[in-house]
């Protein structure tokens, strides 16, 4: 019996190893990342931004930095094109759609959304860069 347990805990453990490795695939993943600033459009560091699947209501955080950047990465699959996904912070709210290529499984899936004071401004065409910076500059 003890070791039937013990087959059955290994089988575990390798099986959620290779799920937590799933999870760190392109495919697997949509980065939604963005600036939050005051009204007067400073970055406003230390504020927790909440990204909220609308159809699960499953909600992902993420805190600024210094620059007032924040980046969260939102578990979402290639099925997941066309979702609706709401970012929350400090007052202001925004909404987005989903929008990826389901076929690509290179290029990192996601978009910015700033949040400016009380009104969210969506940026797809700066996400590339704004990743690639926090990228350079991560740990």
């Amino acid at each position: 019996m003890a070791r039937l347990t013990a087959v059955t805990l290994a089988a575990a453990i390798l099986a959620l190893g290779a799920m937590a490795g799933a999870e760190h695939e392109v495919y697997y993943r949509y980065v939604v990342l963005g600036v939050v600033t005051d009204g007067q459009g400073r970055p406003v560091p230390g504020t927790t931004v909440e990204v909220i699947r609308d159809r699960t209501g499953f909600s992902y955080r993420a805190d600024t930095d210094a620059t007032g950047l924040y980046v969260a990465i939102v578990r979402l699959g290639d099925e997941s094109v066309g979702e609706t996904l709401t970012v929350r912070a400090r007052g202001a709210t925004g909404r987005l759609t989903v929008r990826f290529d389901p076929a690509n499984h290179v290029d990192e899936r996601g978009t910015r959304l700033d949040l400016e004071g009380d009104r969210a401004v969506e940026r797809p065409a700066w996400f590339g860069p704004t990743l690639a910076r926090w990228l350079g500059s991560s740990p």
